[in-house]
């Protein structure tokens, strides 16, 4: 599986990262995402996130007592039977103390996992192009990614990996399921996996994954269909470029085709947003616990205001597709078709550590603008078309086939 934004999960561009491409994340490497924010710059400073203090953490002390911490050290340093190392050792301190938080999407990185999750950020990397997330303590399949190795090989979306070249993945973070998955172009991974009570194994072929985050094309029949399949650095200037091109050819409609995106940055669901939504729409709200901490607004573009749209998502469709999704359906301004989006409402601020590491926090979790909690529940299509395996096999699109039609009716 890979990695970009974990399981969907939304970033925030809070603090700078040092490397360029963390500029800005939900899905999770092999392409993980699901979303994140982060990365210093005006619009994080003025439009995305407002800390608050979260009271549940009020009472804990400035420090904490390492006492105990030394005990253990000295007892393991003298006795264990074994090799350790200092920054094993020293990794697994900080790796413990962000899993006492008991949120599977809050997560130490050491520089080494750091590196790989700026690459599955760039949209460019080696694996099988598969997006991972968590819940609870299994490692689940959020989105296989169109025409790479996993979806070839028969990987679905809430597939549960059980065993990763036939070791347990019991227990492991996503971070850590991604290091075992990803790797050199041309070597084999086995994957175990749980799927609708049946246990199911799948050899797969790494290869090299790239993928653009932004696609076009114009039916025979005049409509416009734009595909993002991931929200990164470059997706809302290409998505902007693409509604301007479409709109100039006096398209019929458009197809906003989100199936598989399990996410990717914030600011990047804002902005696709804009492009449909009126100046002062709402577009979602971050809360800690019940406080509304930020409300974002529409600002902008609309150029593609009043033209036709559906969207199609699926089971695969998390975090920032689900941002844009309920954005556009809560404001009467697409309607949705296809299967339920995977359901993933949580947002993580990325901060960079002076070591050389980086922390993944959960920092709030996001609302529709009718106030839906999409966590755990996704967004239900308006109209339902699921994707038969015949369907598949035969290379049918009856999700975009009905989307079609429900633009050529409205004509």
């Amino acid at each position: 599986m890979d990695y970009r934004g974990e399981q969907g999960v939304e970033f925030s561009k809070k603090k700078k990262f040092p490397i360029k491409t963390l500029k800005n994340i939900l899905v999770v490497l092999v392409i993980f995402s699901a979303g994140f924010l982060f990365g210093q710059s005006d619009f994080a400073k003025q439009n995305l996130y407002f800390r608050s203090k979260n009271k549940s953490d009020s009472n804990l002390p400035n420090n904490l007592d390492y006492s105990g911490v030394e005990e253990v050290y000295s007892k393991l340093k003298d006795s264990f039977d074994g090799e350790l190392t200092q920054q094993k050792l020293q990794d697994g301190l900080k790796e413990g103390l962000v899993r006492a938080a008991g949120d599977p999407y809050t997560e130490f990185l050491n520089a080494e996992a750091t590196k790989e999750f700026e690459e599955g950020l760039s949209g460019s990397f080696e694996g099988i192009g598969a997006e991972l997330g968590k819940d609870k303590e299994s490692i689940v399949i959020i989105s296989p990614i169109s025409g790479f190795p996993a979806e070839k090989a028969g990987i679905k979306a809430k597939d549960i990996i059980v065993e990763i070249d036939g070791e347990s993945a019991a227990d492991l973070s996503v971070t850590e399921a991604v290091k075992k998955i990803r790797g050199q172009k041309g070597t084999k991974v086995k994957l175990t996996v749980f799927r609708e009570g049946k246990t199911l194994e799948f050899e797969i072929t790494r290869d090299q994954i790239t993928i653009p985050s932004v696609t076009t094309e114009v039916t025979d029949s005049g409509i416009g269909i734009i595909k993002i399949s991931r929200f990164g650095d470059d997706t809302v200037q290409l998505a902007t470029d693409a509604a301007a091109n479409l709109k100039s050819k006096n398209v019929k409609g458009i197809i906003l085709d989100l199936r598989g995106n399990p996410g990717g940055l914030l600011e990047g669901a804002v902005g696709i947003s804009e492009i449909w939504l009126s100046n002062g729409d709402k577009i979602l709200q971050e809360k800690r616990g019940e406080e509304v901490i930020k409300t974002y607004f529409a600002d902008g573009k609309q150029i593609l205001g009043g033209v036709k749209t559906v969207i199609l998502i699926d089971e695969g469709s998390a975090s920032a597709s689900e941002i844009v999704a309920g954005a556009l359906k809560d404001n009467n301004a697409a309607t949705i078709i296809g299967t339920k989006s995977y359901g993933k409402g949580s947002v993580q601020e990325v901060k960079s550590l002076s070591f050389g590491g980086t922390l993944k926090v959960t920092v709030a979790r996001w609302f529709t603008p009718n106030g839906r909690n999409i966590d755990k529940e996704g967004i239900e299509p308006d109209q339902k078309v699921e994707i038969s395996e015949e369907d598949a096999k035969a290379n049918r699109d009856p999700q975009k086939d009905a989307a079609i039609q429900f633009i050529q009716k409205a004509q």
